[in-house]
């Protein structure tokens, strides 16, 4: 009558209900705090009896379901020390599920494909104060097992929980994060606000600084010497600055010129000596004429013939 085989699919899955408690629920003298800080449970030594005669490929993953609010979610296993009937999941992950002490939840062997890519939102912005966030969340990782999409994971990082969903995940919603290289990007933390921008608006002048029309007055070009200096006798006589004052007229504005064309530059050059124009430069020329023949051989050996 029942002569039709089973299908190989269905005889290498391993399926059963189990009673979920806390870790904190553990019986035992080991305190057993590291359970909480990954996505692995604890399962029963039947478990483990079953999933070896049912040939289940590793690394041993599966699917926990909350058939009365239909949430589920996928993890490792930990151990097989738990209680017939009994398994111990982290408080993060019974908080995903909806599910009390002592609630049912269907347990599945599965195989997920290897993660290539994850995104994370941090639900508090206190995780922008971690300096390295992708190094604190692979060192995190390595007690996982699997991630799915839309759960809310709980890190440990120095004696403090923080809490991230998983955004997104590749290549598929749920994906096995044992030995792979996985590429991690993090999104904008609940709650979240850009800091403002704030512009500087321009100081208006104050009185020290005077107004611009005024700067006239002041000496702007650049005076020699006018420092304090040391007499080599040590006496203070005569070593005060005395910088001549600027008169305002002095300032004289460049005429622009006008004709100016790109690419010529016209040089203006005086062609006589300034100072000596006009009769006093050709006084100069004969006085320095005179002496010269003055001083000439020629005029003194003229005087020695005649004497």
């Amino acid at each position: 009558m029942f002569d039709h085989p089973i299908p190989r699919a269905f005889q290498n899955r391993f399926s059963t209900q189990y009673r979920c408690y806390s870790v904190s629920m553990l019986a035992g003298p080991n305190d057993r705090s590291d359970v909480e800080k990954g996505g692995k449970i604890i399962m029963p030594p039947s478990a483990l009896d079953q999933l070896s005669r049912l040939n289940i490929t590793y690394p041993m993953l599966f699917k926990l379901t909350n058939k009365n609010s239909d949430r589920m979610t996928h993890c490792g296993v930990l151990e097989f020390v738990a209680d017939e009937g009994i398994c111990y999941l982290p408080h993060w992950m019974m908080q995903n599920l909806l599910l009390e002490e002592g609630g049912l939840v269907q347990v599945e062997s599965v195989n997920l494909m290897v993660a290539t890519y994850s995104k994370f939102q941090p639900q508090s912005p206190d995780f922008l104060d971690i300096t390295n966030p992708k190094a604190v969340l692979e060192n995190a990782l390595r007690n996982f097992a699997c991630l799915t999409t839309g759960d809310v994971i709980a890190i440990n990082y120095n004696e403090k929980i923080y809490e991230l969903r998983v955004m997104e995940t590749k290549p598929d919603k749920a994906v096995s994060i044992i030995e792979c290289d996985m590429n991690v990007d993090f999104d904008a933390p609940l709650g979240y606000k850009e800091p403002e921008r704030r512009y500087k608006v321009p100081e208006e002048p104050t009185e020290e600084e005077g107004d611009p029309g005024t700067w006239t007055d002041m000496d702007m070009r650049f005076r020699a010497f006018t420092g304090s200096g040391n007499r080599l006798d040590g006496k203070k006589k005569g070593i005060e600055p005395s910088p001549v004052p600027i008169d305002p007229s002095d300032i004289k504005r460049g005429i622009p010129n006008y004709e100016y064309k790109v690419g010529r530059i016209t040089f203006i050059r005086n062609s006589r000596p300034q100072g000596l124009i006009g009769g006093s430069w050709w006084a100069g020329l004969l006085f320095s004429l005179a002496l010269w023949c003055s001083r000439s051989p020629c005029v003194e050996k003229q005087d020695n013939t005649d004497g």
